[in-house]
């Protein structure tokens, strides 16, 4: 028997009069997968988020999460195995860490038993017994994304929650995710810092202006792009010009010379035809080096594309 996906939106729309904040999305996210949404800023990504989780009435489109309509009963006890943490965050300053995730466990129904494990999970239990106000905002991002994982939600949705942490903690919350996920938790995470989205993310969607412009994996993403590899060859001023030479019969390959040798922008479909070429050069090239489009270079790639 087949299980439906966490996420299914079908034409889904959210209008402020002329505004159309969120405009004809569709969207499916599987069971276990950490799904990236990326944008700029007014995207619609935070929207997108909050009809979701049934916080706004979509202006029309059909949403289910968690295996239910975004409306009525059964969402409200779906909502249950959902967790969320928001972009900007708002806690009570003179809640210590412990009372504020005992009052959320209460909201949410969750057992209290949790909470001390959370904040040890999070990295926070040192600081457990002091009031909020005295943490920094990282702390408080921890804190957050400990109440999200109250009542051991199948579904999180977090906007942006790698905002004040440091290197460390940045890496301790991956591999919570990758706990997570391990674990068949579905996840779907906003972030401007793509560089840490691109090798941890199963498949993501590019919003702009309200619609998704391209979903799937990276390298999905990068065959719809249409992006050159930058390939750097290594090679003295003097040999430089016989390998150009080796390369004239690859059309659609750049070249351009640096210090170090010739920087060349090749189509992806002539990969394999490139380093054949070079091969033939190997006296000649010290060393190669090649890159893949990043995630940066596929968001502008695909805004600018018509």
């Amino acid at each position: 028997m087949n299980t439906p996906d966490p996420i299914s939106l079908r034409q889904v729309c959210k209008h402020y009069g002329a505004v159309r904040a969120v405009d004809g999305v569709d969207l499916d996210v599987q069971r276990g997968e950490l799904f990236g949404l990326i944008g700029h800023n007014g995207a619609g990504k935070s929207t997108l988020f909050k009809m979701m989780l049934g916080l706004i009435a979509p202006t029309s489109g059909e949403l289910r999460v968690a295996g239910s309509p975004v409306h009525g009963a059964a969402f409200r006890a779906a909502r249950r195995r959902i967790g969320y943490l928001p972009e900007n965050l708002v806690l009570y300053d003179n809640l210590s860490g412990l009372e504020t995730l005992r009052f959320f466990a209460r909201l949410k129904g969750a057992a209290l038993s949790q909470c001390a494990t959370l904040l040890e999970r999070v990295g926070l239990s040192a600081a457990g017994q002091r009031p909020v106000r005295e943490y920094s905002k990282g702390m408080r991002q921890r804190l957050g994304f400990a109440q999200a994982l109250l009542g051991e939600p199948q579904l999180l949705f977090l906007d942006e929650p790698t905002t004040g942490l440091d290197p460390a903690a940045t890496r301790d919350f991956y591999a919570v995710l990758g706990e997570l996920r391990a674990q068949g938790v579905t996840m779907v995470i906003t972030s401007h810092i793509l560089a840490e989205l691109q090798a941890r993310v199963d498949r993501l969607a590019v919003m702009a202006n309200g619609r998704v412009l391209a979903c799937g994996s990276v390298d999905e993403l990068r065959d719809q792009s249409h992006l050159p590899l930058t390939i750097t060859v290594c090679v003295p001023a003097s040999l430089a010009p016989a390998v150009q030479a080796s390369l004239s019969t690859l059309a659609g390959v750049q070249t351009s010379p640096h210090e170090e040798g010739l920087t060349l922008r090749c189509p992806r479909a002539l990969k394999m035809a490139m380093l054949h070429a070079l091969a033939t050069q190997d006296e000649a090239i010290s060393d190669i080096q090649i890159a893949e489009p990043t995630l940066e270079d596929l968001f502008f790639g695909l805004r600018s594309t018509p």
